[in-house]
């Protein structure tokens, strides 16, 4: 029986995000001028003020149409940079991004939301953030309601929800949210066990269906062997390994990986 990973070689679906030599690197300060003729000074030296912190170097790859794409790497690797990267937030200092399609990131639980809202205005708040007119939340309306489970309490002020209650809304938002690619970080976890089993669920669907893309970023090893067809493992900024979830997953718990 073929794994995944070579089902997902031999269907060669188009590519949907493509990846190409990104780098990226922060600016650290390491010592604060006093004043402005103490900075002109510095700077007259030479002296900076700041350090460059690499994050990612020559990251390359490719995501087709149908792929449940991981990244994992532990704290600091850059996987989140990368995200952010492939979701706009960022620009990265060299390489492109290319994305073939509607992109639906979900980086941080809540981001957007607002307290003095109520659920109903927050989803469509959320669902302008990512990019949807009015019509098309409509559309989306019911099932991102029906999914979170929150039908009688839409109409309260989110500062009124329980974090449990804030989690499946954002979340609901996020993989009800009619697009075709979309981006996890670290998500699986949330909610009680009933909500995880209903997002397990949800996430089995998806992976059966060849227009959905998922990219997910994950320290769960279970999940990512779960869920994904293919992945990579980033170490201190680079893709160190790359290919069938189960090996990467293996090379990630002995700390080393080879690509393949």
């Amino acid at each position: 029986m073929k794994s995944d990973y070579e089902v997902s070689l031999e269907r060669q679906s188009p590519v949907v995000l493509s990846v190409k030599h990104v780098a990226k690197s922060f600016r650290l300060p390491t010592e604060q001028a006093s004043g402005l003729k103490m900075a002109f000074l510095n700077w007259t030296k030479g002296i900076k003020g700041y350090t460059e912190q690499h994050v990612l170097r020559d990251i390359t790859f490719d995501v087709r149409r149908g792929d449940f794409f991981g990244i994992v790497g532990r704290n600091g690797s850059g996987k989140s940079t990368l995200l952010k990267i492939i979701s706009q937030i960022y620009v990265p200092e060299q390489g492109t991004v290319d994305v073939r399609g509607k992109l639906v990131p979900f980086i941080e639980l809540g981001v957007g939301f607002n307290p003095e809202l109520t659920g109903r205005e927050n989803v469509y708040l959320n669902g302008a953030l990512l990019g949807f007119s009015r019509s098309e939340i409509d559309a989306m309306y019911d099932d991102i309601v029906e999914f979170a489970e929150l039908g009688e309490f839409m109409d309260q002020k989110l500062k009124n929800y329980s974090s449990g209650m804030q989690v499946r809304l954002a979340f609901s938002v996020a993989i009800k949210a009619q697009g075709d690619i979309l981006v996890l970080d670290e998500v699986l976890a949330v909610g009680d066990a009933a909500f995880q089993k209903k997002c397990d669920a949800f996430f089995k669907s998806v992976k059966e269906d060849p227009t959905k893309t998922v990219i997910l970023v994950t320290h769960s090893m279970d999940s990512m062997k779960k869920y994904c067809n293919k992945a990579i493992l980033i170490s201190d900024g680079e893709i160190v390994c790359s290919g069938e979830p189960r090996n990467v997953a293996d090379q990630y718990s002995l700390g080393k990986c080879s690509e393949q």
